[in-house]
């Protein structure tokens, strides 16, 4: 197959998803067009069959704000006609979707019938989508796609709720590269951050106010009082500094360390004893994920799709929002040197469950029923 990709190339996790899943299909032969605004974050390999396509646009006096979403269809139309593209796979409905379907009506116009499958990842429906301002765009892109999947059937519940969806949708989720997320031996980075053979915490996030860096903090200085332990903070966003202050008035900043973005996220989750992810809201939990093929068990909220990765007790614990006493208690009772091993050995037999080879077969064939979908609907329009 020919497939165009739509994505966000930042670090986010839809952004992610997108890029290792057209990664993968490019290893299975399948020649995969990345259409953005600059290449992805994790597009750092070279293979005969991938491909990208910047979307250029331009700022004109005219317009307060660059029409992103003109210039991406017009470039998603370019595509299909230049690289004879069998199916396009936006990812994210804001603007993807949206554009995607006024690109499929513009090649309507010149005899192509291009299927369109839209991935649902969470704030695109949480969030942004159920702004007023974007409701009406994204019920009906939504609905115009010719396929529709979700990362967890808690968003899959939630955007039915939400919006008045007439599309199936089929959950299909989020998955780990074992290749790439894997326990690796850095023995050296665990001493010089641990040189007292400390407990080690990590926390991954874009520092969204829906991630709860606070309550991650919070945790944190409540395991620091019972055990010798230090904490890495990876990303960046508008609660960093919160947090940064946080650790300074509780007189715990020498044990946290804030590291910024990270390229290579398992290198420091191959030394790390247990994964923080108190959030808000999670429609999968992509981070607790990658944090668990590297043999890390998880402390996080049971909300959104976490229970759908998480197992209670097996994994690491879930406990309610904002609820820090009870997630110390999980945090200590998992950091106990009787129970550390089980948990991370538990950890990466689920995360086994989500590899990417089990993964990537359920959106070929998915790919192949939209198409064969297709088909009989450009016989039907051809013969009307």
């Amino acid at each position: 197959m020919k497939i165009g990709i739509v994505c966000y190339p930042t670090f986010g996790g839809s952004g992610v998803v997108a890029t290792e899943l057209g990664k993968a299909l490019a290893k299975e032969g399948h020649q995969v067009h990345f259409i953005t605004y600059s290449q992805p974050s994790r597009l750092d390999f070279l293979n005969e069959n991938l491909f990208y396509h910047e979307v250029e646009f331009r700022s004109y006096p005219l317009f307060e704000y660059p029409p992103y979403e003109l210039a991406l269809a017009s470039k998603m139309v370019s595509v299909v006609l230049n690289e004879k593209l069998d199916l396009l796979h936006v990812h994210y409905a804001i603007p993807h979707a949206s554009a995607a379907y006024m690109a499929k009506q513009i090649l309507k116009t010149k005899g192509i019938y291009m299927p369109v499958v839209t991935t649902l990842h969470g704030t695109d429906i949480t969030l942004v989508g159920k702004d007023a301002s974007y409701e009406p765009v994204v019920t009906f892109s939504i609905n115009e796609s010719d396929g529709v999947t979700s990362v967890s059937e808690d968003l899959k519940r939630e955007t039915y709720h939400s919006f008045k969806i007439t599309r199936d949708i089929e959950v299909i989720p989020n998955f780990i590269d074992l290749e790439k997320f894997k326990k690796q031996k850095k023995d050296h980075f665990k001493k010089a951050i641990c040189p007292n053979g400390e407990a080690l915490l990590v926390h991954t996030s874009n520092f969204r106010k829906v991630k709860r860096v606070g309550d991650v903090i919070n945790v944190f200085n409540n395991v620091h009082k019972e055990i010798p332990s230090k904490l890495l903070m990876i990303g960046d966003g508008p609660e960093r500094n919160h947090a940064e202050t946080m650790a300074r008035d509780l007189e715990i900043s020498d044990s946290v360390r804030f590291l910024g973005k990270q390229e290579a996220v398992e290198e420091v989750l191959s030394v790390a004893d247990l994964f923080l992810m108190p959030s808000e809201k999670e429609s999968f939990g992509l981070a607790a994920l990658e944090a668990m093929a590297c043999e890390v068990p998880v402390i996080s909220t049971n909300t959104g799709g976490l229970p759908e990765l998480q197992i209670q007790g097996v994994t690491g614990y879930m406990s309610n929002v904002g609820d820090v006493e009870d997630m110390t208690r999980h945090a200590l009772h998992v950091l106990d040197k009787n129970n550390l091993p089980k948990f991370k050995q538990n950890a990466l037999a689920r995360a086994k469950e989500f590899d990417i080879t089990n993964i990537l077969p359920l959106y070929e064939r998915y790919y192949e029923k939209i198409l064969a979908k297709a088909a009989i609907n450009k016989t039907i329009n051809v013969a009307v």
